[in-house]
């Protein structure tokens, strides 16, 4: 009996560690996934009855063109920054905007949204975009491009690149992402969910490195269908994502003249021959002065010869007649039916003759013999 106890007892207790380890594993897979439409609760005064110990602020300068927009819509900012019991000055004199805490802020999270709302105001961003950031689940980034590129017309080109087209490209951006994009000077400021900011700050870097958009961008769309379907979720997609290789077109043309490299030698080259070591080896520095205009002129004459013969073949091209083209072999005489009634021709024509001077065409004409004895009888009557 105590065998089977013990033995029983045993197997109740392994029993027992594989229902803990199980437990645990089902634990851990809960915590991997998160269901759909999750929020965390809202931090409200309850959490933090008493306040904050200490006053915090933050200020930042805003460029001379924004003070008129600012001027209008600050009663608005102050208003949504005081639901959360922070108060905002604005500077017009120094050109600043300030956010600091009180002694009724509960919230020690919110002053830092405050100041990425001061932020975005100062780089452009309208009220009704900025406003958002004092939700829990919308953030901002601001990506500094002014530095990344050195020439400045390149840097304007890739700008430009990224707002596309009446800004389909950035529009494109802005739909993937679920993030807003604005592009202004030397900054990008995106307002929007975490993992839109990772992708928005990504393509833009890519933009600035002479990587066109459109490439995230079609990845982006790939991931965006993937992510639909339940079964893909879980595997890899690096074989449905696109991989664009980069092309090098701006390819050097090759020279005419390509420069051959001589083989290296420690020796120098040997020193030219100077024009009077040149005599001295023909035997031309011994002759006289006499001697050496005789042979010049006799070496001119034969350059000249030379040139008249060139010249006189140049001006007898001209003569020469050109090839004549071989006749062509005659063919098979052609059908009687085909040949052309000579005879018929010219009575025609005779006849177009004498319509035009208005004279009747003879019925009978008379042959020729009669004609000429009629015009001998009139010349021997005259």
């Amino acid at each position: 009996m105590a065998s089977s106890t013990t033995g029983d007892g045993v197997s109740i207790l392994v029993t027992g560690k594989k229902s803990k380890k199980n437990k645990n594993q089902v634990d851990d897979s809960e915590l991997l996934t998160v269901p759909d439409g999750w929020k965390e609760p809202m931090f409200t005064k309850e959490d933090n009855p008493r306040g904050l110990l200490e006053e915090s602020s933050f200020a930042t300068l805003f460029p001379k063109y924004r003070e008129a927009y600012l001027k209008e819509c600050w009663p608005l900012v102050e208003k949504a920054l005081g639901e959360s019991q922070i108060k905002a000055s604005l500077d017009l004199i120094e050109g600043s905007m300030t956010v600091y805490t009180t002694k009724k802020t509960f919230d020690p999270y919110s002053i830092l949204k405050a100041r990425d709302l001061i932020k975005l105001l100062a780089r452009s961003v309208p009220f009704e975009q900025a406003v958002r950031i004092l939700q829990d689940d919308v953030a901002c980034d601001i990506i500094k491009i002014g530095t990344l590129v050195r020439n400045r017309d390149r840097f304007v080109k890739r700008r430009q690149r990224l707002v596309g087209p009446k800004g389909s490209t950035l529009k494109a951006l802005e739909l993937l992402t679920s993030c807003y994009v604005m592009v202004q000077g030397n900054t990008v400021s995106a307002l929007g969910p975490f993992k839109g900011l990772k992708e928005v700050r990504k393509v833009v870097m890519d933009t600035m490195k002479n990587i066109h958009p459109i490439y995230n961008i079609k990845t982006l769309m790939i991931k965006q269908e993937l992510s639909k379907d339940p079964e893909l979720r879980v595997q890899n997609w690096e074989r449905f994502l696109p991989h664009f290789r980069h092309k090098n077109l701006s390819k050097r043309k090759e020279p005419k003249k390509k420069r051959r490299v001589k083989e290296y030698t420690p020796f120098p080259p040997p020193q030219p021959d100077s024009k009077v070591d040149k005599e001295l080896a023909t035997g031309e520095f011994f002759l006289r002065k006499s001697e050496k205009k005789m042979k010049k002129m006799e070496e001119n004459k034969v350059k000249q010869a030379e040139s008249l013969t060139k010249k006189q073949e140049q001006r007898n091209k001209a003569f020469i007649p050109p090839k004549e083209k071989p006749l062509m072999k005659k063919t098979g005489k052609a059908p009687s039916q085909n040949k052309l009634d000579i005879e018929t021709i010219k009575d025609k024509v005779k006849k177009a003759k004498t319509k035009k001077l208005g004279a009747p065409p003879p019925v009978n004409p008379a042959p020729p013999s009669n004609i000429k004895k009629k015009n001998n009888k009139s010349k021997s009557k005259g």
